[in-house]
This record gives C-alpha cells, sequence and structure tokens, in this order.
C-alpha cells in the first residue's frame, strides 16, 4: 500500500509539472496533449512495481517445499517399516531354519521309539529267574520279537523315505557303491557288475546316504 502511495504522489506531481492540471481547480484536461503525453510516459515507464508478483511466487515455492517436505517424511516412514518388516521376516526364517535342524527329525525318532519298545520286550525273555526248560520257548519270544523289529525297521524306514539298496547284478557305479575288491565272475554273472554284498547301502528320498560296500566281479585273468 505504501508503494502505490508514493507511486500516486509521484504521478501527481508530474502532471503538475507538465501542466496539465489547473492551478485553480486541480482537474486535469482529458484531451489536452500534454495530459496524453503524461498519461502515455506513466503507462510505459512510471507503472508501479508488482508487488504481489514475488509474494505469490515465494508462497507456491513455500507451499511447495511443505508438501515436498511432506512427502520426504512419508517415504522415510515407509522405507523405516520395510526395513522393519524384513527384518522381522530374517529373524522369523532363521528361527524356523533353526527348529527345522532340531525337530526335523522328530517324526523319525517317534517311530524308532517304538522299535525301541520292541527290542526292550525282546531282551526281558532273557530274565536271571529263566529255568532251564523255559529256553526253547524263550529262544522262540527272541526269534518273534526279532522278527517283529526287522518288520517294524523296515516299515519305519519306507515311511521316511529311507530305502535299502540291492545291488547285486547291478552294474557297478562309484556313485552308489564302494569296491572292496574284485572277483571272477561265475556262472551267469558279467563281468563289471556286483557279484557280492559285504555291507548294505541306503537311499534317502533317491539320494545315497551310504555306499554299499561291494565286491565287483572280473574275468579271471584280471582278478586283483
Amino acid at each position: 500500500m505504501a508503494a502505490r502511495s508514493l507511486w500516486a504522489v509521484h504521478r501527481l506531481q508530474r502532471l503538475l509539472a507538465s501542466g496539465a492540471v489547473s492551478e485553480s481547480r486541480g482537474w486535469l484536461h482529458p484531451f489536452s496533449t500534454a495530459t496524453q503525453r503524461t498519461a502515455g510516459e506513466d503507462c510505459s515507464s512510471e507503472d508501479p512495481p508488482d508487488v504481489l508478483g514475488p509474494s505469490l511466487a515465494e508462497r507456491a515455492l513455500r507451499l511447495k517445499a511443505v508438501k515436498l517436505e511432506k512427502e520426504v517424511q512419508d517415504l522415510t516412514l515407509r522405507y523405516q517399516r520395510a526395513v522393519a518388516d524384513c527384518e522381522n521376516i530374517r529373524r522369523r526364517t532363521q528361527r524356523c531354519v533353526e527348529d527345522a535342524k532340531i525337530f526335523g527329525i522328530q517324526s523319525f525318532c517317534k517311530d524308532l521309539v517304538e522299535v525301541a519298545d520292541i527290542l526292550e520286550k525282546t531282551t526281558q525273555c532273557f530274565s536271571e529267574g529263566a529255568k532251564p526248560e523255559d529256553h526253547k520257548l524263550t529262544l522262540e519270544k527272541v526269534f518273534q520279537g526279532l522278527s517283529l523289529l526287522e518288520a517294524k525297521l523296515k516299515s519305519v524306514f519306507t515311511k521316511h523315505g529311507l530305502e535299502k539298496m540291492t545291488p547285486i547284478g547291478d552294474k557297478y557305479d562309484p556313485h552308489e557303491h564302494e569296491l572292496i575288491c574284485h572277483m571272477p565272475a561265475g556262472v551267469g554273472v558279467q563281468p563289471g557288475t556286483v557279484a557280492l554284498v559285504r555291507q548294505d547301502g541306503y537311499k534317502l528320498h533317491g539320494r545315497t546316504i551310504r555306499l554299499a560296500q561291494v565286491e565287483v566281479a572280473v574275468e579271471s585273468q584280471r582278478r586283483l
């Protein structure tokens, strides 16, 4: 407002100096040459400064800065939450892996407990209080117990994907067989095949976990 007042006073002084305003009445002669010239000069060079322009620009910049600051705060908060969620997921995953390592064989151990029960009942047959005439009955019970124990073990192995390899007659495979020695190929035995198994091998879900110790048949002149 102060700037506009100064501009108005300055313009009035210019009009008085040019004679466009009468000293007696103080009014402009609307069609005088001085008035037209002065008005033209005022419009071209003496326009009031744009006081509102910079303030509006500054206000717009401030509003934009506030908006950007809010966006930065929002993105920062989202980033912090995402980092916290990832850390929680990592910890839960690590805990699950550790639990899987510890309790992964829980079902297998539970089935082995039943095998242990059968074995314990079988050994109780050899109690110190058994009479000599009961030895035959005791041996029969032991045989039944061992047969039941073997059947139960096979059932547990099959349930958990543990398979015993029977490589007799198969071609020698170093990934499944451990060569103990060679033996001469007999009738019906092809050279390079497994002729005898010293120790059984096992696979867990198709993966070999213990090699089978075998003897491989070869021709007589190549025997080691």
